[in-house]
């Protein structure tokens, strides 16, 4: 039985992590991941905006994953779920963008995000509060990891 790839976004932290020493070889093996076809990467426009103002080498490994990624764009759909996770405070509107990025990965039908950013996406409470605005909405809930969490332990090559 062939096992189906699965979808997976990728928020703005995972591609910086591979300038920050914590998160840099787990950042990298996730993306030697992509590149092997473990996870069809889905990622936006946001992401891309983001990374703009990131380190030459972020932006070099973005173009290079480019070519491989889905790219999501903002859309209504989007825009509303981002809402209904701001009216029920699961962040606050400064970290708008966070519920963004979580609304684009459950909207996009992805089986899971993967991100750093511990206190306002992938942290347990968090995690149950997205799940259940999406239940609400009519969505799938969706699978909220850190890289570390995704990655084989055994891969050791570099991108």
């Amino acid at each position: 039985m062939k096992s189906r790839i699965l979808r997976v976004y990728a928020d703005t932290s995972v591609f910086c992590g591979i300038c920050d020493e914590e998160f840099e070889q787990a950042s990298r093996a996730f993306f030697r991941q992509v590149q092997s076809g473990r996870f069809r990467l889905v990622t936006s426009v946001v992401v891309q905006n983001e990374i703009e103002s990131a380190p030459a080498e972020v932006q070099e490994l973005f173009e290079k994953i480019l070519g491989i990624a889905g790219i999501v764009n903002l859309t209504e759909s989007v825009l509303l779920l981002q809402q209904a996770y701001l009216d029920a405070a699961i962040v606050t509107p400064t970290l708008a963008i966070d519920a963004l990025h979580v609304a684009m990965a459950t909207v996009s039908e992805c089986s899971a995000l993967v991100s750093w950013d511990f206190k306002h996406i992938t942290h347990f409470k968090k995690i149950r509060l997205y799940n259940a605005i999406n239940l609400l909405e009519g969505y799938s809930q969706i699978a909220i990891y850190s890289p570390l969490q995704v990655i084989p332990y055994e891969d050791e090559q570099e991108i």
